[in-house]
């Protein structure tokens, strides 16, 4: 992995990882507990894709950046049903859609909000307890129940890989998402027009490059460690991205 610290500013860093990763790979900046001003520095260079995963603090930073009107907003967090109005109100797309009946959720506030999200369908290829998603059998199962969501715009699927896997096992596992997207995009009953795959973080973003995504999302290598920001209210606990 690059030496990212030697990098000093934020447009640095976005040029010098736009030198690493194909022009076809879209890059999603996550930028939980990242200052408006620090985007502000990364939308000048270049970037147009934020991920939150905190709705109250994403909702805030958006008011902060509304004069920048070509930024997509793309949800990453664990998204809870009391919350799916908000998301859909709030971000063009959400990549953490985990569940049939959060699924289900969305479609039928989107036909209310006559909104049509792009989503992606958060998989959990290895055991994880800390992680939300479909394994394979149950997302393959689930087709015939997610296909008729007419309000859906699914576009791919999203994973986030477990701690402590070896590059081999990343990659592998990386690959496998690549694999079970081409399998329900040729389902004989029920395909799925999955052209997109969210993989890849600050920590293992050329692998998912290797295999195929077409979205990363960074944050640390951009933006620098995390540092909390102050918000009038607690921001609600997430299965968030660590970027």
């Amino acid at each position: 992995m690059s030496d990212w610290s030697v990098l000093s500013s934020v447009a640095e860093r976005v040029a010098h990882l736009r030198n690493l990763v194909p022009p076809s790979v879209r890059t999603i900046a996550v930028s939980k507990t990242v200052p408006s001003s620090l985007m502000r520095e990364a939308y000048a260079a270049g970037i147009r894709d934020f991920g939150e995963s905190r709705l109250q603090e994403a909702i805030l930073k958006q008011q902060e950046l509304a004069d920048l009107s070509d930024i997509a907003w793309h949800f990453i967090g664990h998204l809870q049903s009391n919350k799916a109005k908000q998301a859909l109100q709030h971000f063009q797309w959400i990549h953490s859609v985990d569940s049939l009946a959060i699924a289900q959720r969305l479609d039928l506030l989107a036909a209310e909000l006559q909104v049509s999200p792009q989503i992606c369908l958060q998989v959990k290829l290895k055991p994880d307890p800390n992680k939300f998603g479909w394994t394979a059998p149950e997302l393959l199962e689930q087709l015939p129940l997610l296909q008729p969501l007419q309000h859906l715009r699914i576009q791919g699927l999203m994973t986030i890989l477990p701690l402590g896997l070896s590059p081999a096992e990343q990659l592998e596992t990386f690959q496998s998402v690549r694999d079970l997207a081409q399998t329900i995009r040729q389902h004989p009953d029920t395909p799925l027009p999955l052209t997109e795959l969210s993989m890849g973080m600050s920590s293992d973003y050329a692998l998912a490059v290797r295999a195929g995504t077409t979205m990363i999302r960074p944050g640390r290598i951009l933006f620098g460690e995390r540092k909390e920001i102050a918000l009038s209210q607690p921001a609600q606990p997430s299965d968030s991205d660590p970027a």
